[in-house]
């Protein structure tokens, strides 16, 4: 993948996340709801160049992220989402 975000922008790939109900029954991806949680695949260079900014959130963290957040992308067959850091509620330690 050659995706640069440019500016505070993070590049993040969303997670899925089997769901069972408590009878045991597995719920396919389209009876849910879209997952909140993602991998950071590349950060703006405006985030890395930061000093403050910068020791936040680094490529390879999971992060969970604004529900409506970002722009959707398809990139190399992969479904991709390009969103700024402001809209990253957490990282997932």
């Amino acid at each position: 993948m050659n995706l640069k975000p440019l500016g505070d922008r993070l590049v993040i790939k969303k997670v899925e996340v089997e769901e069972k109900t408590k009878s045991g029954i597995v719920l396919p991806s389209t009876a849910k709801e879209q997952p909140s949680m993602a991998e950071v695949l590349a950060i703006g260079s405006e985030i890395t160049d930061d000093e403050k900014k910068k020791d936040t959130i680094k490529v390879g963290d999971k992060v969970i992220f604004s529900k409506y957040a970002g722009t959707e992308i398809k990139v190399d067959n992969e479904e991709l989402t390009i969103l700024k850091l402001s809209d990253i509620l957490a990282v997932v330690e």
